[in-house]
């Protein structure tokens, strides 16, 4: 369908990607991952002809239909919402109003032409059935209620939704015209995880091509029959879901390690004979071609992502006690209607709640109830002493000034407390090391801008953590310094997020918004067990008082980390164990290559041991050191 051989792109006069292999065939559904800026989207700008390749081809099969979601779609305000997801359905639309007309012209019609339209009319009664004509307002009603769009919803003017509802209007407009190509540019930004789990159903049963953008592991774990990664400039293709990706990319990158290292040791050897051989007359020949050689090799290139990822560190906040915030008998709303009703919510220090639950359910309100931004029509919020909330919306990633550095903007939110802060460094864990903090915020993608916001907000002291939707546009790399973080964060912290993995990963408990109600006896995703509930109900003993009590969610979540850790140090121990036993059969010599490729991957296990001990290490001596 699409085909993409060696192409080479370049934006603004600097190579952006270059010898891009890509093929889209019916059946086949591609996960594209990358970090932040590594040139997804204009990738896509390329499939779509609306970028221009400096080198390699692009090959469109004819009168292929090609449907394509940007993260901002346009829509026309004319029109209700079932219009708008209709019209989307161009074929149909088109045959149905040939049909109408033809209709009406029958009766008047000249006989001597009569035989002709009665032929043509069969025709399109025919494709007018073929293309799903008859039910097409009932599949826009199903394809609507999917994205959230219940009751009389669909028949509200697009000219009133937000944008994130009119993202939903244009996937579903895709969704019904049921395209050759299905092109899907972080399609789960601003849905709610029940749409999330609909459209992931959707799309693992979609009969034509899908290319999907996303960095959310379960969407793409349930729905890509491949993943292609851009890294270094270049794509690689991988066969199966997340996981399979995750580990066909480790296997590639040992292997690529093994090839460096082996490669620098030849280059090292060499050197040596030049540097001792340089002034020899007798050697000036072969002094001379390993000159060449050495300028003619194409060196082994090991990703830049393969070093170890600076850690986010929280700076020193104010204790706060052990109830942060209290939702005492909340109603809360706007313009004296009520979103939310008689909530009785507490959340306690070093808890990490998520707030799971449709759109509008209210979880962004609570969120506002929190940070002081809105006040309840009725009840009471009461915080505990020495709280200081930060918070993180969507809109500050809109206000940032494009004419600024990084830099220049993330110091201008630094209070006195970091006076013995490095800025650089604390950029660096969010993703801009060395001259990336010089780079102009108008330059950034949008999961730049979202990282760089983020950092605003963690990086000052703070005890109460309120994100909304943090994981909008992020790649995955930096999804694991948030993950990190929120587990490594004393504080308490409400996250609002759709990213299923981070609340499994992070969330002590999980509350349900839902029809105005607060439900906080929901099982946390992050365990099979019922999670305690921090509903106001029964007495609160004094074992807060002691250390092991106030330090026990902070060592709860250092106890995760150390488990995980100690699962990657026993698999890739068993493989080197492995390995050692098929090293030490006796009629191994008698496979030179078998050897060698035992010697590499014994050599790989090894490293792969090695990194995970360290990363082991690390973990065990922060819960120590937390248990102390």
């Amino acid at each position: 369908m699409i085909t993409l051989a060696a192409v080479a792109v370049s934006v603004g006069g600097r190579p952006l990607l270059r010898d891009v292999n890509l093929q889209l065939l019916p059946g086949r559904r591609i996960a594209l991952v990358g970090a932040n800026g590594a040139g997804k989207s204009t990738l896509l700008r390329v499939m779509l002809g609306e970028h221009p390749v400096d080198g390699g081809t692009v090959t469109v099969e004819r009168r292929l239909s090609i449907g394509h979601l940007g993260q901002e779609p346009e829509l026309p305000d004319e029109g209700t919402v079932l219009e708008t997801v209709m019209a989307g359905a161009a074929d149909v639309v088109a045959v149905e109003q040939e049909l109408h007309a033809l209709r009406d012209r029958l009766p008047t019609a000249d006989p001597g032409v009569l035989p002709g339209l009665l032929e043509r009319l069969a025709d399109l009664e025919h494709r007018y059935q073929t293309l799903g004509g008859p039910q097409l307002e009932s599949d826009a009603h199903r394809i609507l209620a999917g994205l959230g769009f219940t009751g009389d919803a669909a028949d509200r003017l697009v000219a009133e939704l937000s944008g994130g509802w009119r993202t939903r209007v244009a996937l579903g407009q895709l969704l019904l015209d049921r395209p050759d190509v299905l092109i899907l540019d972080e399609p789960t930004n601003h849905l709610d995880v029940d749409t999330v789990a609909w459209l992931e159903g959707v799309l693992s049963a979609w009969e034509g091509a899908l290319l999907l953008v996303s960095h959310d592991r379960d969407l793409i774990e349930g729905v890509a029959t491949h993943v292609v990664e851009i890294a270094n400039q270049t794509t690689h293709t991988y066969a199966g879901g997340f996981a399979a990706f995750v580990e066909q990319r480790e296997e590639r990158l040992a292997i690529l390690e093994a090839a460096a290292r082996n490669q620098a040791k030849r280059v090292q050897q060499v050197e040596r004979f030049i540097e001792r051989f340089r002034y020899k007359a007798t050697k000036a020949r072969q002094v001379q071609s390993r000159i060449k050689m050495l300028d003619r090799m194409e060196r082994v290139g090991v990703p830049a992502d393969r070093v170890r990822e600076p850690r986010f560190h929280f700076p020193p906040a104010p204790r706060s006690g052990r109830i942060v915030a209290d939702l005492i008998d909340v109603t809360a709303g706007y313009g004296g209607v009520p979103v939310l009703r008689d909530v009785r919510l507490a959340i306690e220090r070093g808890q990490v709640v998520a707030l799971v639950g449709p759109n509008g359910a209210g979880k962004t309100t609570l969120l506002r109830l929190l940070s002081g931004e809105l006040r309840p029509l009725a009840g009471r919020v009461a915080f505990g002493p020495n709280v200081r909330p930060a918070v993180f919306a969507q809109r500050q990633v809109e206000v940032l000034d494009d004419d600024r550095t990084v830099l220049e903007s993330f110091r201008a939110v630094l209070d006195e407390r970091h006076d013995k802060a490095n800025p650089r460094s604390l950029l660096g864990a969010f993703g801009f090391p060395g001259d990336a903090a010089e780079r102009r915020i108008g330059l950034l993608s949008g999961g730049e801008k979202t990282r760089l916001a983020l950092a605003q907000v963690m990086a000052n002291p703070t005890n109460l953590l309120l994100l909304d939707e943090p994981t909008n546009h992020l790649d995955i790399a930096s999804r694991d310094v948030l993950e990190e973080a929120l587990l490594d964060y004393p504080g308490a912290a409400l996250l609002i997020t759709h990213d299923r993995h981070l609340v499994r990963s992070v969330a002590d408990l999980a509350v349900e918004v839902r029809d105005g109600r607060v439900i906080v006896d929901v099982p946390s995703p992050a365990a099979p067990q019922p999670a305690p509930s921090p509903a106001r109900s029964g007495p609160r003993g004094g074992a807060a008082t002691t250390d092991r009590h106030r330090n026990r969610d902070r060592i709860k979540r250092l106890r995760k980390v150390v488990a995980a850790a100690e699962k990657a140090v026993s698999a890739a121990e068993a493989e080197v164990a492995e390995l050692n036993r098929s090293l030490a059969d006796p009629t191994l010599h008698e496979q030179p290559e078998r050897v060698a490729e035992l010697a590499r991957r014994h050599g790989a296990a090894k490293d792969r041991a090695n990194h995970a001990m360290e990363r082991w290490l690390a973990a065990q001596s922060r819960l120590e050191e937390a248990g102390r």
